[in-house]
């Protein structure tokens, strides 16, 4: 998973403002306690964070649809 995948998942999930404070503040036990933020800045895999948060907000499963995901530009 591209950043830019995982971004737009997560704004496809919770939305522009709140997608950004979630990635921003939550704290995820997954992550070693630490925000997503955190965990990409410091190298973790895009898709590892975004399944953490995905298990951390309680997202139910068919709604992962984010991992994986390719970018529709590049689909032309």
């Amino acid at each position: 998973m591209r950043l830019s995948e995982f971004q737009r998942a997560v704004t496809d999930e919770f939305g522009e403002v709140y997608g950004a404070s979630v990635v921003r503040d939550v704290v995820l036990d997954g992550l070693a306690d630490r925000t997503a933020k955190q965990a990409l800045d410091e190298g973790v895999d895009a898709r590892t964070v975004w399944e953490a948060l995905c298990v951390g907000m309680d997202i139910p499963k068919d709604r992962w649809y984010g991992v994986g995901r390719l970018d529709p530009r590049a689909n032309g």
